[in-house]
């Protein structure tokens, strides 16, 4: 168990705690957050301050146990599966609390969710067909877009929302996109390679 490895499972750990935080209904257990008014008319749930927090930290080892791993040499397969892992519960997890939550469309965590099982599904074909498929750029700009929209909603949008852009739905909705496109790309790349 390296470092690498260590610091993706802990990231699978706070996917786990952020969904636990976000779906147990404190105040039915007599427990309340505290809540903030902000400039006069932002109600913020320091619920929501609270998973952001978390989000970010583990985005950030989300960025590390890659670096490490190539920087090490300690690249394996156990740990692209944990990393995988990790990204799925952590994301497609917290979307589809959000969408429950009201915060975001449905269609979104739908869309993530059935993009996911597409290209695992065109890896699994790749790899019987002796094929090792990388994520291409286009998956990774995806993830960067969706990440900074979720903290950016999970901080209820500030700074934008003083200035009424609803910069948290664009760049959820840029990554929605993109991860469309970015499985297109997978696809074609995939059945040509395949083809030779």
């Amino acid at each position: 168990m390296n470092l690498a490895n260590k610091l993706t499972l802990s990231r699978i750990v706070m996917a786990v705690f952020i969904i636990v935080l976000l779906l147990i209904p404190w105040n039915q257990l007599g427990i309340a957050f505290p809540v903030f008014l902000v400039n006069g008319k932002i109600l913020i749930d320091s619920k929501y301050l609270a998973t952001g927090i978390i989000f970010i930290i583990a985005c950030i080892t989300d960025f590390f146990d890659g670096y490490i791993a190539r920087k090490n040499n300690e690249v394996s397969d156990i740990g692209a599966c944990l990393d995988a892992i990790a990204d799925k519960v952590l994301i497609n997890g917290l979307l589809i609390i959000l969408a429950y939550h009201g915060f975001i469309n449905l269609a979104i965590p739908v869309i993530i969710i059935t993009r996911d099982i597409v290209v695992d599904a065109l890896k699994t074909l790749s790899a019987k067909n002796g094929i090792v498929v990388k994520a291409n750029i286009w998956g990774k700009i995806k993830t960067c877009f969706m990440m900074m929209g979720v903290s950016l909603l999970l901080f209820y949008n500030v700074p934008f929302v003083l200035l009424n852009i609803k910069m948290d739905i664009i760049l959820i909705y840029i990554a929605t996109i993109l991860s469309v496109f970015s499985a297109v790309i997978y696809y074609f790349e995939i059945m040509k390679t395949i083809k030779k």
